[in-house]
C-alpha cells in the first residue's frame, strides 16, 4: 500500500488554526466533507473523538494519527495536516503534536486499516524527515516530500 492510494495533495492541510484536540479533529474532517459530500464533517469528528477516548493517538515525536471506521466509506482515506506551533494532543511523551495524518476505512475493513496504519507510523518514524515537513513551505511542498519519502519503502 502506498500513501499515494490514500492521500492526495488536495487532503493536505499546511496552517491547521486549532489550538485544542477537538478543534483539531473537527478541522481535518472538515477536509474530509469538502472534498467527500458523503461524509459528514460533524460526523467524523465524533468518530474520531471516540477513538481518542480509548486512548490518545499522538504517538510521539510531535505525530498524531487520528482515525476511525466510517459508515459508507468504500476505501481507507486520509488527510495530513500540519499545525506550525503543536498542540496538546495528550502525546505519549507529553510534548506538542505538529502533525497530524487522519485515516478514514471502511466499516468491515480490518487488515487493511492496520497495513495503513503502519505505513503511516512507518512514514514518519524518521526525524530528518518530520523536520522538513514542518519546514515546508506549504501544501504543495509537503505532498511532494510525503510522495519522496514513500517512494523510499
Amino acid at each position: 500500500m502506498k500513501i499515494t492510494e490514500i492521500l492526495g495533495p488536495e487532503m493536505v492541510l499546511p496552517d491547521l488554526k486549532g489550538t485544542t484536540k477537538p478543534q483539531i479533529l473537527h478541522e481535518l474532517a472538515g477536509c474530509f466533507a469538502a472534498h467527500y459530500p458523503e461524509m459528514n464533517a460533524a460526523e467524523l469528528a465524533a468518530v474520531l473523538a471516540e477513538r481518542e477516548r480509548l486512548g490518545s493517538t499522538a504517538i510521539g515525536d510531535g505525530i498524531a494519527i487520528p482515525h476511525g471506521k466510517v459508515r459508507g466509506v468504500t476505501r481507507i482515506l486520509g488527510v495530513f495536516g500540519r499545525h506550525r506551533t503543536g498542540v496538546d494532543f495528550e502525546s505519549l511523551d507529553g510534548g506538542p503534536t505538529r502533525l497530524f495524518f487522519v485515516l478514514v476505512a471502511p466499516e468491515d475493513s480490518t487488515s487493511l486499516h492496520l497495513k495503513a496504519l503502519a505505513r503511516v507510523s512507518r512514514l514518519f518514524k524518521d526525524n530528518a524527515f518530520r523536520e522538513k515537513l514542518i519546514a515546508a513551505s506549504g501544501a504543495g511542498e509537503i505532498y511532494r516530500l510525503i510522495v519522496e519519502e514513500d517512494g523510499r519503502y
